[in-house]
């Protein structure tokens, strides 16, 4: 059971980790932990994630929690949902984009502040494993529903400006972006993908991160005729995105596109992208008149960091686009509204609009097994030595004409390469010259 409890989230396998004994257990140990009175809970379409809500639920009540069930909905649904409704807390049932047979809890406090490992999810775990839960209470807590859906769509939709027609392919990979996807009801005609709700996941993983699962969406986009294709993960809190020609849109090229229509209304505002992203990114920002900050791989630290310096938007290299306008949340919804703006705002389709973002060579994420990751970063920093270097996040070094960023995985004994330059034969020498220190 101790596995389940990880970095981000809470998130094991069905029936083997994860039961509905253990989620009635978590349902106690985050009232103990909280205190919460009112905890708003949606969950995605996986076929245990009713039974794990009926635990879960039931293991608040005992202490007099009530529950608003938000029944089906995306994680940045219930982010809004946790706001919207004035919640102590919030709890969406998924395991995003990880196959069928797992299932999980991504926790909030009120106003959609997550809990990480760091701040509350090593505590649950520890209630969990002693049973140290508190008191129940004299009457049992109340389950009421709430339909989130329209109320999302509706906020969401007025940031809309679409100047002229578009037709856009969506891939909903049989997920809740099929939810999130009702924001965009008449403000654009869309060519839906595997649009019924399986939570086995039979056409392909819910996961626009790995580029093998946008073959489909590219096969369509290169025979039919679409502005851009927009591709979800399990639970729509990831969006990737394919131009016009079915080619794949680098996601922080997405952050750079966003930010300059935010900063257009929002001038001298914060924006924040992780330290994966491009050089670029940071270019487009202090273009357009915005103040570019740097930020460590994961939502729990962009939203924390975001809140600190009340940043306006933030993107990550993996697809999450996070807003102020939902708590400093995820909402792909709003991502793709505006780049539907962007593009019917244009005469150039957006591979033209992309492409003066594009200025450097990446070389894109290369994971390596490695048998002690603190041996790979001393031969590094020795290596380096006269690099600008900075330890936000794993260890990053740059120099005029390139730069690298090496982090060490959480859950596996890898370490994360990427690493970019200002022209394609260096970023594969340097990536080569890396690789080699790395897996000597």
């Amino acid at each position: 059971m101790a596995e389940i409890f990880k970095a981000y989230d809470i998130r094991g396998i069905y029936g083997e980790s994860l039961t509905d004994d253990i989620a009635f257990k978590i349902g106690r140990a985050i009232f103990t932990f909280l205190g919460c009175k009112k905890v708003v809970i949606g969950r995605d379409m996986r076929p245990h994630s009713q039974p794990l809500f009926d635990a879960f639920a039931r293991g608040l009540t005992l202490h007099g929690a009530d529950v608003v069930d938000l029944g089906l909905c995306s994680t940045p649904m219930s982010y809004f949902a946790n706001r919207l409704l004035g919640a102590d807390a919030s709890v969406m049932i998924t395991a995003s984009h990880n196959p069928g047979p797992w299932n999980g809890f991504k926790i909030c406090r009120n106003n959609a502040t997550p809990i990480s490992g760091a701040t509350g999810i090593m505590d649950i775990k520890r209630i969990v494993q002693e049973e140290d839960f508190a008191p129940t209470a004299p009457a049992k807590g109340a389950i009421t529903t709430y339909d989130i859906v329209p109320a999302y769509a509706e906020h969401f939709r007025q940031f809309a400006d679409i100047r002229h027609p578009l037709n856009i392919l969506m891939d909903y990979a049989n997920a809740m972006g099929i939810v999130e996807a009702k924001t965009f009801d008449g403000l654009f005609q869309i060519t839906p993908l595997f649009d019924t709700l399986d939570g086995t996941f039979p056409n392909h993983e819910a996961n626009p991160l790995d580029t093998s699962t946008l073959a489909a969406a590219q096969e369509a986009v290169r025979k039919g005729k679409y502005d851009f294709a927009a591709c979800f993960d399990g639970d729509a809190d990831r969006v990737g995105f394919l131009d016009e020609k079915g080619d794949i849109i680098p996601m922080d090229m997405i952050t750079a596109l966003i930010a300059k229509m935010v900063l257009a209304k929002n001038p001298g505002a914060n924006i924040f992208y992780d330290l994966r992203s491009s050089w670029a990114v940071k270019e487009v920002i202090l273009e357009n008149g915005g103040i570019p900050n740097q930020s460590r791989v994961g939502h729990a630290f962009i939203k924390a960091q975001m809140r600190e310096k009340d940043a306006i938007f933030a993107g990550e290299l993996s697809g999450h686009y996070y807003f102020k306008e939902n708590s400093f949340a995820e909402s792909s919804a709003l991502a793709v509204i505006f780049i539907a703006n962007l593009v019917s705002q244009s005469d150039k389709p957006l591979s033209e609009l992309v492409a003066p973002m594009q200025r450097y060579f990446a070389s894109g994420e290369i994971n390596s097994t490695v048998a002690d990751s603190l041996l790979v970063f001393d031969k590094l920093r020795s290596k380096y030595a006269d690099a600008d270097k900075m330890e936000l996040d794993g260890l990053s070094f740059e120099y005029p004409t390139w730069w690298f960023n090496v982090r060490r995985s959480n859950t596996e004994p890898l370490v994360r390469l990427n690493l970019e330059a200002k022209t394609k034969a260096e970023m594969e020498a340097k990536r080569d010259e890396v690789l080699a220190i790395i897996r000597s």
